[in-house]
């Protein structure tokens, strides 16, 4: 029986066991998943500040003043990051700005241009 056994993507408990229509369930959470499309899940998505999906390599808009860390002035709102990398993490987009160089961004003070 432990063959049939799968880890619940939700809650992470290894006692999800099979449904008989293809799905998978939770004894825990409750939760109900296909082991097939959990592939498509695992992918890293991130939203801007207005809920559009970020990717690689796309250019934002810096929606307010952030301040920076050592720095005598702020990043302005308006400044445009060219592209930018996804990340995991509280600081979600990594990037490199004119004249403060290598930094990271939180996705919700920023807007897909």
């Amino acid at each position: 029986m432990s063959d049939s056994l799968k880890s619940c993507p939700q809650c992470h408990s290894e006692y999800g066991y099979p449904l008989g229509t293809g799905l998978y369930a939770c004894p825990e959470c409750g939760h109900e998943w296909n082991p097939d499309e959990q592939q498509s899940e695992d992918v890293l998505k991130i939203l801007d500040a207005n809920g559009n999906e970020l990717q690689d390599g796309d250019s934002v808009i810096v929606i307010k003043d952030l301040p920076v860390k050592g720095a005598p002035k702020p990043i302005k709102a308006g400044t445009k990051v060219r592209n930018i990398r996804l990340t995991d993490g509280d600081h979600n987009i990594s990037c490199r700005i004119d004249g403060f160089g290598s930094m990271a961004l939180k996705s919700e003070f920023v807007r897909k241009s």
